[in-house]
């Protein structure tokens, strides 16, 4: 059997038809892995242009805010990233107390950067650990730059990503 990449990454559907996926596989998966990372909400705030919301925990549950909100009226987003920064950090501590996989949530405009999440890829890829994420289009050529060629691109399908998994899982 030829060798599968570590690091699988979810690429054309839109963000929250991946985080629903994300969440749902996270889900059922909890029960039999030691999970590490963080999944999107939305921060459910009516009428806000910014549509950044929250990180969620994997391991215990605590939300980091990567928005400011500013207001009703204004049609400007402006991103957390220290609250990113504090969440990347949370997933760097869960990842040095041992897990089996590694969920964050994409690869995008922090990252893309050098900020954000960013830490927290590094030790997951540092650790050896296998990596579940996604990336926009438009962040293509810096998550290309940051991870190829160890990658492989999968679309938003769970069984898809069931098989990616059951090919990297460890054997027990």
């Amino acid at each position: 059997m030829a060798s599968v990449e570590k690091i699988a990454v979810v690429q054309e559907a839109p963000a929250a038809t991946v985080q629903d996926l994300f969440r749902s596989l996270t889900d059922h998966w909890r029960t039999s892995l030691r999970l590490a990372g963080v999944l999107a909400e939305d921060h459910g705030l009516v009428d806000r242009a910014c549509r950044a919301g929250y990180l969620r925990s994997l391991a215990s549950g605590k939300r980091f805010p990567m928005f400011q909100d500013l207001g009703p009226s204004s049609t400007a987003c402006h991103l957390d990233g220290g609250g990113v920064l504090t969440a990347a950090d949370a997933v760097r501590a869960d990842i040095a107390r041992g897990c089996d996989l590694v969920v964050l949530s994409k690869f995008g405009k922090l990252e893309a950067g050098g900020g954000g999440l960013r830490g927290a890829f590094d030790a997951a890829l540092e650790a050896g650990v296998p990596v579940l994420t996604s990336v926009g289009r438009g962040f293509m050529p810096a998550w290309e730059a940051f991870a190829a060629p160890h990658f492989v691109a999968l679309p938003a399908d769970a069984g898809r990503i069931e098989q990616w998994w059951a090919d990297v899982r460890p054997s027990p």
